[in-house]
């Protein structure tokens, strides 16, 4: 999605794009995703500026390409006692609370915005800013609109092997394509070309499983995450959150597999649900069910009856920047060549923001 959106401000800005592909199409971190358009978590600054300039240009692009599948539905985090409600007390204490749309519900508030939450909870942090998109369709959608511009080449099958000179690569085929800028979007394939051009760079990357299910059968009129979401995101930290990790022990499960809920709803009905963080190489090459248990378990207990079906469960990896103070790695490796990674967990949210600021730098 990052490279997508790279070719899509450069259309927008009147450019020709000729956009190179490993892939018959996209199948990394951008279809492996939850399709959230993330605002709640992100670290106040320009992470939160990132974010919700994304959000902006997200719903811009999703009125003009109706494919996106984009949907300004909010979320919920329901917590459960007085510990987590503290959390959620502090976050809608944050100077930037407004900007982010967070509000403190009660259970029956939350029940009304979300009717599909009947399980036992004391409460909900909603906040209105977050949205979603498909992420297995979005792209699609996307290089439709592109194409139909006469401005985009699309080349899939094809993988960047080497800069040649300024403003050029060669490909596997041997065939040496030019331009005016080179954007390299490698996801998360940080050997080879990234370490030939950029050496060493402060990225990792992050393996994730998740799961869909059949159709729930009603609407989850929001996106739902739980109070282990808090743990994780940096716009929680508070002395709350020090009392919380204090006093309530994360369940063993979700503690060994550095898990959080976050689940968003298909357009087809089904439910997105994740996720667990593995930072350890080698990664695992199979998918383990104790995680997808424990996220069982936790779905039911807000929904309050089983979860459908289980369709699909599946792996991913993402590029994390470990420099917590950049939304992403935006370097320049030659003149008139720049490299573009590592959004981490970011990158369905950001990627519009991120490659308008790289457009901005550039001066397209």
């Amino acid at each position: 999605m990052v490279g997508t959106m790279h070719a899509w401000h450069a259309v927008e800005r009147g450019h020709e794009v000729v956009h190179i592909e490993r892939e018959a199409e996209a199948r990394g971190a951008s279809l492996r995703n939850f399709g959230q358009i993330w605002v709640s978590g992100r670290a106040g600054g320009e992470e939160l500026e990132t974010a919700l300039r994304a959000r902006e240009l997200w719903e811009g692009i999703g009125a003009r390409v109706p494919g996106l599948g984009f949907r300004a539905i909010g979320s919920l985090t329901p917590v459960r006692n007085e510990l987590e409600l503290a959390v959620a007390e502090a976050a809608v204490a944050r100077p930037d609370a407004a900007a982010r749309g967070y509000a403190l519900l009660t259970a029956d508030e939350a029940r009304a915005v979300n009717p599909a939450l009947r399980g036992k909870f004391e409460a909900a942090l909603r906040c209105e800013r977050d949205a979603a998109v498909e992420p297995r369709t979005a792209q699609l959608a996307l290089r439709e609109a592109l194409l139909a511009t006469g401005k985009y080449t699309f080349l899939p099958h094809r993988e960047v092997r080497e800069v040649v000179g300024e403003h050029a690569v060669r490909d596997d085929r041997g065939e040496v394509h030019g331009g005016d800028a080179v954007v390299l979007c490698t996801g998360a394939s940080l050997s080879g070309l990234v370490r030939e051009v950029a050496g060493e760079i402060p990225v990792r990357r992050v393996r994730l499983q998740m799961m869909q299910t059949d159709p729930l059968g009603e609407p989850l009129t929001t996106s739902v995450a739980d109070a282990d979401s808090f743990r994780y995101y940096p716009a929680y930290a508070s002395g709350a959150l020090d009392a919380l990790n204090a006093g309530q022990a994360q369940d063993p499960t979700a503690a060994a597999h550095r898990m959080q809920l976050l689940m968003v709803q298909r357009l087809d009905g089904g439910l997105t649900i994740g996720d667990t963080h593995e930072y350890e190489h080698p990664f695992a090459f199979d998918t383990l069910e104790d995680p997808y248990e424990h996220l069982t378990r936790v779905v039911e207990s807000f929904l309050g009856r089983p979860l459908p079906k289980i369709r699909r469960r599946w792996a991913g990896v993402y590029a994390q920047c470990v420099d917590t103070t950049r939304v992403v790695h935006r370097q320049k490796v030659r003149d008139g060549v720049w490299l573009v990674t590592g959004p981490g967990g970011r990158g369905m949210t950001c990627s519009p923001a991120v490659a308008e600021t790289t457009a901005n730098e550039l001066g397209w």
